[in-house]
């Protein structure tokens, strides 16, 4: 038979990446990025409401899918002072104590999260596992966050969601169409932040990428066991 391999190196870039979408979204940052670059200056008492940003520290967060990149955002979000909950279809009691989380149902998890980030694959279960109804879970003031596949939430009910002030806005790396088409309605949000599926584009990441594939081509044509197999014969 013939091995297929992955290189699971992606995690750090993709948590770091997630967190930075966090940080932009509490702090408003691409939107007074806008403002000063439009000659707009605000001194800290005349600074418009939509302008004022959040802290994180003392917020909830709520990891949907504790996987690598999921347990990742859990670590660096716990130095952040965050309260941090999570949802996956396995309960990890094992990861609990370890990382500071704590488990809830996936409603109780949006209900009570100020940021809701998702690291979940896409599959036929959680193919629009973020929904219409999911979102009227959550707060008005809450956000979300993707960086896993576009298709575990529904564009067309995000986008209804962000107009009409269900969640207060959203950071997105992955679509359900890609390339977004520029005339794609997100694009038209001021209270919606993306990114081209770029979390895991960084240079260390690639470097490791690239080594780690070619070291297991060698364990294979040396008739070793990779040490990444999707197919396990």
């Amino acid at each position: 038979g013939i091995w297929v391999t992955i290189a699971p190196v992606n995690s750090v870039a993709v948590a770091e990446h997630t967190l930075a979408l966090i940080f932009s979204l509490a702090r408003k940052i691409p939107l007074l990025d806008r403002h000063v670059r439009s000659g707009l200056w605000y001194r800290s008492l005349g600074t418009p409401q939509n302008l004022m940003g959040v802290d994180l520290w003392g917020k909830v967060l709520g990891i949907i899918g504790l996987g690598r990149i999921g347990r990742e955002v859990a670590l660096r979000a716990r130095c952040l002072g965050m309260k941090i909950l999570y949802y996956d279809i396995v309960r990890r009691k094992d990861l609990e104590e370890q990382l500071g989380i704590e488990f809830k149902n996936l409603e109780d998890l949006l209900r009570e999260s100020d940021f809701v980030s998702i690291h979940t694959p896409l599959t036929e279960e959680t193919r629009h596992l973020i929904d219409e109804e999911e979102l009227r879970l959550m707060k008005p003031t809450a956000y979300l966050i993707n960086t896993s596949r576009g298709a575990v939430v529904n564009t067309k009910a995000l986008v209804r969601a962000l107009k009409e002030g269900w969640i207060a806005g959203a950071a997105l790396d992955v679509f359900e169409e890609e390339p977004l088409p520029p005339d794609n309605e997100l694009t038209r949000l001021d209270n919606v932040i993306l990114t081209p599926h770029a979390a895991s584009y960084t240079a260390e990441t690639y470097r490791k990428l690239a080594v780690t594939a070619a070291e297991e081509i060698v364990r294979v044509l040396r008739g070793d066991k990779p040490l990444y197999p999707v197919n396990q014969e």
